[in-house]
């Protein structure tokens, strides 16, 4: 299936690779080809929504045939409900919760979930702690019983908790080597300044002073049924889901301690300086550039998505037409926009040699104004769109990926039905629209800008700009 999901993805860059060429520069397409086929949307889902009297949530998608279901438990309080002095100990909370409960050890737990074809997984992200499973469709009841168990259980053991903070420092010491994970991290902190969603990760002074009943307490604080919620999807029918759900979390109280705060909407930290982050001997330049933008929930979200599809988002779009393809300056640059709880944040990349990387800026700020000036063409909008509803209907094959797009939608404050309606909204977006977001988001005055390289090759390369440089912090 992994497989097949890629080959699939791989014929929709090159077609839109091949249009967005035909729209820009004299490309000879052959005149005997057929039109585009009818551009089919995520279809409805079986859905069932419900709150139980504890005030959990859980959202049921039933899918017979395949059997396999696909299970994930959810609460609020990620990255940015941390204590000041531990940022990133949401991380240490999800390597360790499924690490025993009073009923079971970590080896009893990953036992039971391989018994019936499964792994338990946990992550955290800015907004939320996710444990998540997939099962074959026969271990569904104890595939969930051991989601309540984990969730209402969790003990971590002062040996685990140990092993998984010297595992997470390690593997933030191997994080520190990478150019880009170094500029994701300037670059957050350079947006939000003292903001909680500026951590994306934890540090190893917090890893190294955090104890198990420190993680015990913050588990008490966040794995509470009135910010939880638990989602399924697959060959399960929402009787027997509900059922199940019910008589595993039913019991579950809430404390009587206030629920984890949401997170306030973030100012963008705006600054025409550019951060850089030593990396001597480097041979490339790495060039982030970010800024803000709508949140998931907002009116304009998909429009902005659309605009930075044609901007940076596909494989033919602009940015990559212009700086990979034209120019040869890097192998694979990009844009993304990435939806938060309360905000959006728009990041564009690419690693570029030493000796182009004042082209390569100037390239990539000229593309950002030229998507800020110029209205996006008809076979523009038409690949973007067929790119991005083409996308979202190779997810809606994998179980796992439904259940855990329902888990965005819940940290994102929308609704289920945002499973099958994202597909219609992309649809519904005019020119207009997403010229419109064009203009309002992706200007390059609006970009935080942040450079991890050679400190010299840096300033030697941006200085012509006339900007101002600021070492990270």
């Amino acid at each position: 299936m992994k497989m097949r999901s890629v080959g699939l993805s791989a014929v929709l860059l090159v077609a839109a690779s091949l249009c967005l060429c035909a729209a820009d520069k004299p490309f000879a397409m052959p005149k005997d080809l057929p039109p585009y086929g009818t551009l089919k949307p995520t279809q409805p889902k079986n859905l069932k929504k419900l709150k139980l009297s504890n005030g959990m949530k859980a959202w049921i998608v039933s899918e017979p045939g395949f059997p396999k279901v696909a299970l994930a438990l959810a609460v609020h309080g990620g990255y940015a409900a941390d204590p000041a002095d531990r940022p990133g100990l949401a991380d240490l909370l999800a390597a360790t919760v499924t690490e025993g409960t009073a009923t079971e050890n970590a080896k009893q737990l990953a036992e039971s979930m391989q018994s019936v074809g499964g792994d338990l997984e946990a992550s955290a992200d800015a907004d939320a702690v996710v444990v998540s499973t997939a099962v074959l469709a026969n271990g569904f009841d104890k595939a969930l019983n051991v989601l309540a168990d984990v969730g209402r259980n969790a003990t971590f053991p002062e040996s685990e908790v140990k092993l998984a903070a010297s595992n997470l420092i390690s593997g933030l010491q191997a994080s520190e080597a990478e150019p880009g994970f170094l500029a994701r991290r300037a670059l957050y902190r350079s947006l939000f300044a003292d903001h909680p969603y500026a951590t994306i990760s934890p540090t190893k002074e917090s890893l190294t002073a955090a104890t198990a009943a420190q993680l015990k307490s913050e588990y008490l604080r966040r794995f509470r049924p009135d910010g939880a919620i638990v989602v399924v999807a697959g060959d399960v029918t929402a009787e027997k889901a509900e059922e199940a759900i019910e008589k595993a979390f039913g019991s579950w109280k809430a404390p009587a301690s206030a629920p984890v705060a949401a997170v306030p909407p973030p100012s963008q930290s705006q600054t025409r300086a550019v951060v850089y982050v030593p990396r001597p001997g480097s041979v490339q330049t790495a060039l982030y550039l970010g800024s803000l933008v709508p949140s998931p929930s907002a009116p304009d979200y998909y429009s902005a998505q659309l605009a930075n599809a044609i901007y940076a988002g596909m494989f033919g779009s602009r940015l990559v037409t212009n700086i990979r393809e034209d120019k040869g300056y890097t192998y694979s640059p990009g844009g993304r926009i990435s939806g938060l709880g309360a905000t959006g944040v728009l990041v564009t990349r690419a690693d570029v040699r030493n000796e182009v990387t004042g082209p390569a800026f100037n390239e990539i700020e000229y593309e950002m104004n030229r998507m800020a000036t110029t209205a996006p063409s008809e076979v523009e909008v038409t690949t973007a769109k067929r790119y991005m509803v083409g996308s979202l209907a190779l997810q809606s094959q994998s179980r796992s990926s439904v259940a855990l797009r329902l888990v965005g939608f819940w940290k994102h404050g929308q609704q289920p039905e945002e499973l099958w309606k994202s597909s219609e909204k992309i649809e519904e977006a005019s020119p207009a629209d997403i010229e419109n977001a064009g203009k309002k988001y992706f200007g390059a005055s609006h970009m935080n800008v942040v450079a991890v390289g050679d400190e010299k090759v840096i300033k030697d390369s941006l200085a012509p700009f006339g900007v101002e440089f600021k070492k990270a912090q």
